[in-house]
């Protein structure tokens, strides 16, 4: 089963306060894993910030066309 991304929700700097659709939930802080060229626009602040939750592929994206695998947010999230 692929997770799916319900809410995701900005605390500070790179941590974020994601919500599954099974329930779980938690703090998961990306800012070691914005690497490489796609990932080097949302590496400013303001930019990380304007993610959203991709109706489609229930995971976190932005415009540039960066997003995470849902199942990797699903087990970086602190149990």
């Amino acid at each position: 089963m692929i997770p799916r991304l319900t809410r995701a929700q900005h605390v500070k700097g790179y941590r974020l306060y994601l919500e599954f659709a099974d329930g779980k939930k938690g703090e998961v802080d990306l800012e070691d894993q914005l690497w490489g060229e796609i990932f080097e626009p949302v590496r400013e602040p303001e930019e990380f910030k304007r993610f959203l939750v991709h109706p489609e592929l229930h995971t976190l994206a932005w415009s540039n066309g960066a997003d995470f695998a849902p199942e990797y947010l699903y087990n970086a999230v602190a149990a």
